[in-house]
């Protein structure tokens, strides 16, 4: 623009620019980039509006989002912040947090935005990101509880109603266990026979859940249900007796009763089990709020979502939030404090809302969320009927819960191929993550 101006410049007559009082070639005020990391691409979305108004009300800040993938995210959250190559804001989990808040490697949202840090959040996503007394990110998401999502072709075909999942129960006793029979009449083989049916062939063709080895949706709600644990403070307690029937429970169902996709094909997959229940070959699909808005805008069948089973102890899920953090090692701070800000607001979260994307964890943003549902004729209340019904078991933490991720996770990946000993198998990954987080 300054070049622009000079050209134009030397075709005016010097002394009219003299009596203007106009400095030639004032430089246009320079822009700051403030880059934003996540993984969710749906959320992305959403969050692409959020910005563009942000950025209209604050022209001389532009955000520029960056998804990495679930899969990579952690490894490379990790590696970024080493090489001092990471965002200037990105997501993070309870599970990570912690580490990076004692390091020093997070804005104190306390600090950064004062009075606005005290906003109507969710207070269960505030707790979980607050340590030593101090708020390490600005809450976005709130997952509320887990439900089950269903294809309602598939139900009929087995004369299965979508009123009847209310009523189904699991229990490591097959007397008690209504779930599983069910599962086996919803899983079909090649030859279109149940796994109900002792013609059944073993081959299949479609699954009736998707029980695997995924924290949030399976383990955590079905040790809950059983009255397990998963952690004890911030060490692992895996070889509590009732999260060994758990695990027992759902490597059988994968591994004996064949109603789940093999380990094989979930561990290193986290989207599978979701991608074949949206291609009609899975009835029932454990999940999270965080898949609503990719079930309803793939699935071309009849669909809905009852709530997840019942155990020996009740119907127990677990409720998890997001939070957007600040790279303490930016050389942007001022702008990174604007946008956090922007972000915590009611207008800058409700984006996430109004789109169908997310349950903002801004309390006066979420009724546009509740709204959009309503208009999709799809009814939420089972993930949050389950947190009002019992209290959640308490999602993974601690400071150094990566370290022990690290060391249990193959661990884990063998036991739900049925390779491993349940019970033998727990004690190993128990043992192992309790070391590295002890180191």
């Amino acid at each position: 623009m300054a070049q622009r101006f000079l050209q134009f410049a030397a075709v005016v007559a010097a002394s009219a620019l003299a009596l203007t009082g106009c400095a030639a070639g004032s430089p246009e005020e320079e822009k700051t980039t403030v880059s934003f990391r996540l993984w969710d691409s749906t959320v992305a979305e959403a969050y692409e509006e959020s910005f563009e108004a942000f950025e209209k009300e604050n022209p001389e800040i532009d955000v520029e989002i960056n998804v990495v993938g679930w899969a990579d995210y952690w490894t490379k959250l990790r590696t970024d912040i080493a090489g001092k190559t990471m965002d200037d804001i990105f997501w993070v989990n309870n599970s990570y947090f912690g580490a990076y808040a004692d390091s020093g490697k997070l804005v104190n949202v306390d600090a950064v935005l004062g009075d606005d840090a005290s906003g109507e959040w969710e207070q269960s996503v505030v707790n979980q990101f607050t340590r030593d007394g101090k708020l390490w990110g600005v809450p976005q998401l709130y997952d509320a509880g887990v439900g089950v999502y269903y294809n309602k072709t598939l139900l009929d075909a087995a004369g299965v109603t979508p009123e009847s999942l209310a009523e189904l129960t699991w229990s490591p006793d097959p007397a008690l266990d209504t779930y599983l029979p069910v599962a086996q009449a919803l899983t079909v083989d090649t030859a279109g026979v149940s796994a109900a049916d002792p013609a059944f062939n073993g081959s299949i063709a479609q699954y009736g859940t998707n029980i695997g080895y995924d924290t949030q949706a399976i383990t955590l709600p079905f040790i809950g249900s059983n009255g397990g644990v998963y952690q004890e403070g911030d060490e692992f307690a895996f070889t509590d007796p009732r999260t060994v029937e758990t695990f027992s429970y759902l490597v059988n169902a994968i591994n004996a009763a064949k109603v789940a996709p093999s380990a094989a094909d979930t561990n290193g997959n986290s989207d599978f089990s979701r991608d074949a229940f949206l291609q009609g070959k899975i009835a029932m699909f454990q999940s999270g709020l965080y898949n609503l808005k990719n079930i309803a805008d793939g699935a071309e069948f009849a669909w809905g979502v009852a709530p997840i089973p019942a155990g020996p102890a009740g119907r127990v899920s677990v409720t998890n939030g997001i939070v957007v953090a600040g790279n303490a090692a930016s050389e942007k701070q001022d702008a990174i404090a604007d946008v956090l800000a922007w972000l915590g607001s009611e207008e800058g979260n409700g984006y996430l809302g109004t789109s169908g994307a997310a349950v903002p964890a801004v309390k006066s943003a979420q009724a546009g969320y509740f709204d959009y549902w309503d208009g999709q004729d799809v009814s939420v209340d089972p993930f949050f009927d389950v947190i009002e019904e019992a209290d959640p078991i308490p999602a993974p933490t601690g400071p150094n819960y990566g370290k022990g991720f690290e060391a249990f996770d193959p661990i884990f990946q063998e036991i739900f191929k049925g390779t491993l000993d349940v019970k033998a198998g727990l004690k190993r990954a128990e043992d192992a993550a309790n070391t590295a987080i002890a180191g």
